[in-house]
């Protein structure tokens, strides 16, 4: 063995053993959602004291448990799966009522299943129409290769062959779940069946997909919350603050004003040290630069102090004679309130203070943008 066969064997064996421990963890968690929507289907059709509950059922669930994992949103969703997916009964109860009893009390699976066949034949009559209906092999596959991020993706589609659809290509490419959202997106579903040959079309459309990577799965927002981390861990703050800042750039160019994109994190050298501002615009109708820097947390004055610094560096270095002094916009978040500084870097001229004003994004603006942001993050 020479060192680069030595690099080689420890890179795939790390690779192989990521990929195991991220595919175990999807199983599990694949298996806990379907069977909480299970148990409150389960209590909805025959709990003792269900009437007392009626419609708050879900809600008063979720205040009782007091678990992050599991909140409102996450419980209807797992209803959701649960009857969307409830022809998975068979296998995961093959699953979880081994003889070793592992699953936790409450109930036996498979008696509990038996019991509601009303129910169980309307929505597997529904789920598998226009198709044979799907073997235990095939269900199996679903379980041990669609992860539970996928999943959240195929309940959004309400029509079943579409969504089989989605299934067959996650299990014959795995895909990010960024790339099976561009997928659906771009209608690679009817693109197909437009096609005059359909099976050749979908080969072509195998090849174009990139397959997901083990870390795509282990920095999975589901997996880490499911394992019960500290929220700090369920994504990095670059990863939240290159989202953002994703959608803010794309944010400010929407709305107009004069805006000119000019660069994204964009280097700049003082006394021998790097910094990189987060977004570099340039003003055509104040004719100045607008420097925008985006801090995930509350307002420190440390945050002002780094914005001036590029400010009055754009100021020396980069203003034109016949511009306009630089302006910078900081965006602050914290817990519960958000915080938006312009520093008008000695802009005292009032009439320009006033045509800034004009034309600038209003802050309420900003402000409701960052909001609805986080809470796509933290929902």
């Amino acid at each position: 063995m020479n060192f680069e066969r030595l690099v080689k064997t420890i890179s795939n064996t790390h690779g192989h053993f990521q990929q195991q421990a991220a595919k175990a963890v999807n199983v599990s968690l694949t298996l806990r959602n379907w069977l909480i929507g299970f148990y409150i289907v389960e209590f909805e059709q025959k709990g003792e004291d269900r009437a007392r509950y009626g419609s708050r059922l879900i809600d008063t669930l979720a205040d009782s448990l007091n678990t992050k994992s599991l909140g409102n949103r996450n419980l209807k969703l797992f209803r959701q799966f649960y009857l969307a997916y409830i022809e998975l009964n068979d296998v995961i109860s093959q699953m979880v009522d081994s003889p070793n009893k592992s699953l936790p009390e409450i109930m036996q699976l498979s008696t509990a299943l038996s019991g509601s066949p009303n129910l169980q034949k309307e929505i597997v009559q529904s789920a598998t129409a226009q198709f044979t209906e799907r073997n235990e092999s095939y269900l199996w596959h679903l379980i041990q290769h669609i992860s539970f991020t996928h999943f959240v993706e195929l309940l959004k589609i309400k029509d079943p062959t579409k969504r089989i659809f989605f299934e067959l290509l996650i299990i014959k490419t795995t895909p990010s779940v960024q790339e099976l959202k561009r997928q659906i997106d771009t209608l690679a579903y009817e693109r197909v069946g437009l096609s005059e040959k359909t099976e050749l079309a979908f080969q072509q459309l195998e090849q174009k997909i990139i397959p997901e990577q083990a870390t795509d799965a282990i920095k999975s927002i589901y997996l880490f919350d499911f394992m019960g981390l500290n929220a700090s861990h369920l994504v990095e703050e670059r990863d939240l603050e290159t989202a953002i800042l994703d959608h803010l750039q794309a944010f400010i160019l929407e709305l107009g004003h004069g805006f000119c994109f000019e660069a994204r994190q964009k280097r700049i050298l003082i006394d021998d040290d790097y910094f990189f501002v987060d977004l570099v615009f340039y003003h055509r109708i104040l004719k100045c630069h607008v420097l925008i820097e985006l801090k995930i947390d509350s307002f420190k004055h440390e945050h002002l102090s780094q914005l001036n610094t590029y400010v009055a560096y754009y100021r020396e270095e980069v203003k034109r004679k016949d511009d306009n002094p630089p302006i910078g916009i900081l965006l602050c978040t914290g817990k519960g309130k958000k915080l938006v500084e312009y520093a008008l870097s000695g802009m005292d001229n009032q009439l320009f203070v006033s045509k800034y004003l004009l034309e600038l994004p209003k802050k309420e603006l900003l402000e409701a943008f960052i909001t609805n942001e986080l809470q796509k993050w933290n929902s």
